[in-house]
């Protein structure tokens, strides 16, 4: 979070420099605020810098280039190219020096931590054992939760807003920067040692559900408080969640959904339902709906985390009351 600088008027930014929230941007460009998350997952057009545990806010220079992004769109330009040209008119439009470092190569990182800025410049050189040692240093020092929300996710993102705005540039950091984000959270799995006849957490993407790193990182933290765990990765068909739900009795089980079309509260409620245990003690699982898709739905009793942080508290919380 930053800090209001100290002294005089300046502590007290103008109208037109504070930052608004989705609701609020999307009020005032005339669009819902499942279009804005839409355009940032699919374009990378997002905040650029974003305070953990707060709504999304979004500063003048979001705004404006959302505000180009609206305007082309609707004189017919197909979104992906409205966004290519909104952000490359934004470049434009920077002061000549803050183009210079951003090119060529550099990621518009913001006002981020220097680890980031570390691991943007290994991965863009394609420095595979840089991006691992960095990614190992951060989450050793840090822990998963820290490491994940303030140094992996901002990265991410940056990638993926360079990636939209340079015509399919840079897939390949993308790919090489996740792959390595997965290896260094699943190195932390091995945390937890085995547990005998404990029931464990199960962790899951719903069937169609592609994204596992957001999850993947809730597993390295669970393992890290040796929690037991049980992951079965992207798009696990509903029937497999039954079965799998049926002979492990777990205290909880976590369902991941990036977009909102994958969610599903029938498939919440199914599970939340399968009961387990003798007769007269019969137990059921906690199920935490966890992931952007999930927002606006509801299941009956789940419960619905905001951020990684959130969310090992929710798990480890059910977890305890099941034991």
């Amino acid at each position: 979070m930053s800090e209001t600088p100290a002294g005089g008027d300046a502590a007290y930014p103008s109208a037109a420099e504070v930052p608004l929230t989705t609701g609020a941007l999307a009020r005032r460009l005339g669009v819902a605020p499942t279009t804005l998350r839409s355009w940032e997952r699919r374009y990378g057009i997002g905040p650029a810098v974003r305070a953990e545990g707060r709504h999304r806010l979004w500063t003048p220079r979001d705004v404006a280039l959302l505000e180009e992004m609206c305007r082309l769109t609707s004189s017919g330009v197909p979104s992906a190219e409205a966004a290519k040209a909104a952000a490359d008119r934004r470049a434009e439009s920077m002061p000549a020096r803050i183009r210079k470092s951003q090119a060529p190569g550099a990621l518009p990182l913001g006002d981020l931590r220097q680890e980031c800025r570390g691991l943007a410049r290994a991965a863009v050189r394609l420095d595979a054992p840089a991006v691992e040692r960095q990614l190992a240093d951060a989450v050793g020092q840090y822990g998963t939760v820290v490491a994940w929300q303030e140094v992996m996710v901002p990265t991410l993102h940056a990638v993926g807003r360079k990636w939209a705005s340079s015509g399919d540039r840079y897939v390949e950091v993308e790919h090489l920067l996740s792959w390595h984000v997965s290896t260094a959270l699943r190195r932390r799995t091995s945390l937890s040692g085995p547990q005998v006849d404990v029931s464990p957490v199960v962790l899951a993407c719903v069937p169609g559900e592609q994204h596992t790193l957001p999850i993947e990182a809730l597993n390295a933290a669970l393992c890290e408080l040796g929690l037991p765990t049980r992951m079965f990765g992207a798009a696990v068909p509903a029937e497999a969640l039954t079965t799998a739900v049926r002979r492990l009795g777990p205290a909880a089980v976590v369902l991941w959904a990036q977009a909102r079309s994958t969610a599903s509260p029938a498939l919440a409620r199914h599970l939340a339902d399968i009961p387990w245990g003798v007769k007269g003690a019969r137990r059921q699982p906690s199920v935490v709906l966890a992931g952007p898709g999930w927002s606006g739905t509801s299941a009956r009793g789940a419960l619905r985390p905001t951020t990684l942080a959130d969310a090992v508290g929710v798990v480890s919380g059910a977890y305890g009351e099941r034991q």
